[in-house]
């Protein structure tokens, strides 16, 4: 679609220090609050049932924490500025200063969409996470109202400058990644408007829109396990052969035959040296 390709152009994303009050003061305002709590809603069945020891959240906007109903007990949510008001830790989303494979799952909350490199960040947010573990990503649609809106205020205010990455070409970078793709759903069904009465109406748009799994609310939720499972060394075992004669060479191999029915490894013949091969 022509919208899809126009929203998924290169954009200019603010520094993320310079970004995150902005993000902040919009998802406080009315329209990013009911954005918020569809979000939360699609969510919550989700990360009611992710379990493990460390929880991680990536998000361009620090001040919103998405895992208040996460039984997980140790969550991680990185600024990327610091912030004497909440104290978070300091992190560039790009560059985790965390150990490969050490996370249980993973949360990207528009981490994506507001990103000099989104592949960077993925592959960052892989790089962390345990084989078997799973990563969340919310995300805005492009095929959606808010995708138009999108167009039509020409990227220069936040949160219209994100990046709309598409629901297929993401799934196409998890599946190049390993991961297995569980779930997809959608929400923010109601127009990008701040409009009190129409806000007032967006848990009944929700409500009808969900229910008939209709694929074009502002934001997606895509659920996905990681595939890559560590490799384990494997020691080498013979196979128990029976000896044709106690002594004898056994043709092809190299090796000896003993006397209780078992095969010693021998080293190959081109490897003996001339004076062993005559004795």
């Amino acid at each position: 679609m022509i919208m899809v390709k126009l929203l998924a152009r290169r954009r200019t994303i603010p520094d993320p220090v310079a970004l995150a009050p902005m993000l902040d003061d919009w998802m406080h305002s009315p329209l990013g609050n009911a954005l918020i709590e569809a979000e939360k809603a699609q969510l919550a069945p989700v990360i009611s049932r992710v379990f493990g020891y460390h929880m991680l959240q990536l998000s361009c906007s620090p001040g919103i924490s998405m895992l208040d109903e996460c039984p997980v007990g140790h969550k991680i949510c990185f600024a990327p500025a610091w912030d004497p008001q909440r104290q978070a830790p300091v992190a560039d989303n790009e560059a985790l200063p965390l150990g490969t494979d050490s996370i249980d799952a993973v949360l990207l909350h528009h981490a994506l969409d507001f990103t000099p490199d989104s592949h960077r960040l993925l592959r960052e947010a892989t790089r962390v996470l345990m084989p078997g573990g799973r990563l969340l990503i919310l995300g805005f649609n492009p095929v959606s109202l808010w995708g138009i809106s999108g167009l039509m205020r020409w990227h220069r205010q936040t949160p219209w400058n994100a990046r709309f990455i598409s629901r297929r070409r993401l799934t196409d970078w998890l599946r190049l990644l390993d991961f297995h793709v569980e779930k997809v759903s959608y929400g923010g069904f109601m127009p990008p408007l701040g409009h009190p009465r129409m806000l007032s109406q967006a848990a009944r748009f929700e409500h009808w829109f969900d229910r008939l799994g209709n694929p074009t609310g502002a934001f997606y939720l895509i659920v996905a396990s990681k595939q890559r499972m560590p490799v384990t060394p494997v020691a080498p075992r013979w196979p128990k052969l029976r000896a044709p004669a106690l002594g004898a060479p056994l043709a092809e191999t190299g090796r000896v035959a003993s006397g209780r029915g078992t095969v010693i490894p021998m080293p190959p013949r081109k490897n003996l040296r001339q004076d062993d091969a005559g004795n």
